[in-house]
């Protein structure tokens, strides 16, 4: 039974990968539902954002260089502060964190519209660098909140939600952005995302979030005071938990053969251009959005939801991908590309979501924040260097089509050695938590 002080609902447990269990755990449990309306609300101005910039910078550079430096801006801080970000999100009230980080974006996005000279672009890097700091603190404190709203049979089905819902702001959210930036100019959709997170926190402070148990005073110590105590407890509690050891590789594991993504735009704006026209990373992209979006649902239709299940089925995934990359590789229309994609976001989203989903069910309460931190931190890192190789990779002339070959064949990598890690758990016997 859930916490009542935090939940309007009868225990019952919800069958992953249903629409009725969405609807049946949005309609009944209150807190979540406005958590959930919280996050969405923010995705969607996060697409805004994005195209905004990307019109911006290229109005204002005419450079693909510039783009590709605001990326790296975006990536850069959840790297470095992912450590930081996890302490914090485990020593301070989570629910004051993420407030904290929506009301301080609505400034930081609206000072984009401070920018109206190419001398000034470098203030867009500063602000991506300020933005995506902000976030670095705003992911583990949502992440490490989500198991505190819900009661553990809705853990499955409202992961499986949030990744539904994030899928669909790709697909749809980037389009929007796209509109209303050619319709009303890149200000307007500034606004409109600094806006969505004015709403975002105005939600959020609608949701009750339990407070953290207090720890028992330490002696005074600079360690103590600088959360490097804090940080050391999180890798050691890693270190003594294999299973959570492993699940943090997994999303890491997909992020090697992460330039794919640079891939979908290379395809869509030269492979597939149609004579330079150009335009078709959007179809690239929004399959990409409904593939992430239906993984989750049919893997959980396939496997199950137990945690046996869900960790074959990480595995299936790595492999799915690197089929249907391989394939895509070979595509000789966007048509033919676009299906080889939304099947290998299946695989994508089957490991994201359900490893997400393991860490929530494994990881204690009080190291939540440390732990997601750190999977986000390594991510990125790994995303990354995947990224800045297949641009050299491009920029010595290497086709692209061998360049996805190459990155499809490394997802067998990562599924190999979680195949492994699997021979090796089946030999002990598997809690059901």
């Amino acid at each position: 039974m859930a916490d009542p002080a935090t939940n309007n609902f009868e225990s019952s447990t919800l069958p992953a990968g249903q629409l009725s269990s969405y609807l049946y755990l949005l309609r009944r449990n209150t807190n979540y539902r406005r958590f959930w309306i919280s996050g969405v609300i923010s995705q969607a101005g996060d697409w805004f954002n994005y195209i905004a910039i990307f019109v911006l910078l290229t109005r204002l550079t005419g450079s693909g260089e510039a783009v590709s430096w605001f990326l790296i801006a975006k990536f850069i801080p959840t790297t470095v502060l992912g450590p930081v970000a996890g302490v914090v999100a485990d020593r301070f009230s989570r629910k004051d964190i993420l407030l904290f980080c929506d009301i301080a974006r609505v400034f930081v996005v609206l000072a984009y519209l401070l920018v109206s000279r190419a001398d000034q672009v470098y203030l867009i890097f500063l602000l991506a660098l300020v933005q995506e700091s902000l976030w670095s603190f705003w992911h583990p404190a949502r992440q490490a909140v989500l198991p505190d709203i819900c009661a553990k049979e809705e853990i499955s089905a409202a992961n499986g939600l949030s990744g539904a819902s994030w899928s669909i702001m790709l697909a749809l959210g980037a389009a929007a952005g796209g509109f209303v930036t050619a319709a009303f100019g890149w200000r307007t959709a500034i606004l409109i995302d600094s806006a969505s997170f004015a709403l975002s926190a105005s939600v959020m402070l609608m949701v009750i979030v339990p407070p953290l148990k207090k720890k028992k005073k330490a002696a005074f110590s600079l360690a103590r005071i600088t959360g490097l105590n804090d940080l050391i407890e999180g890798l050691c509690y890693v270190g003594r938990n294999r299973d959570v050891a492993a699940l943090l590789m997994v999303k890491s594991g997909w992020a090697m053969s992460g330039g794919i993504l640079v891939m979908l735009t290379v395809f869509g704006e030269q492979v597939f251009s149609g004579g330079g026209s150009g335009g078709m990373s959007g179809v690239l992209y929004s399959m990409r959005g409904l593939g992430a979006a239906v993984g989750p649902i049919v893997a959980w239709k396939i496997f199950g939801d137990g945690l046996p299940a869900m960790r074959r089925a990480i595995g299936a995934a790595f492999f799915i991908s690197a089929a249907a990359y391989l394939l895509f590789a070979r595509a000789p229309n966007i048509a033919v590309a676009g299906f080889f994609v939304f099947i290998g976001h299946i695989g994508g989203s089957i490991q994201w979501v359900f490893s997400t989903t393991l860490l929530h069910r494994l990881v204690d309460c009080r190291f939540r924040g440390r732990v997601f931190a750190a999977e986000m931190g390594l991510l990125t890192l790994v995303l990354s260097i995947s990224t800045w190789l297949t641009g050299v990779a491009l920029d010595h002339g290497v086709d692209p089509r061998i360049i996805v070959i190459r990155l499809a064949l490394l997802f067998l990598l990562p599924g190999s050695c979680w195949l492994v890690y699997l021979v090796y758990f089946t030999g002990r016997k598997e809690p059901e938590v």
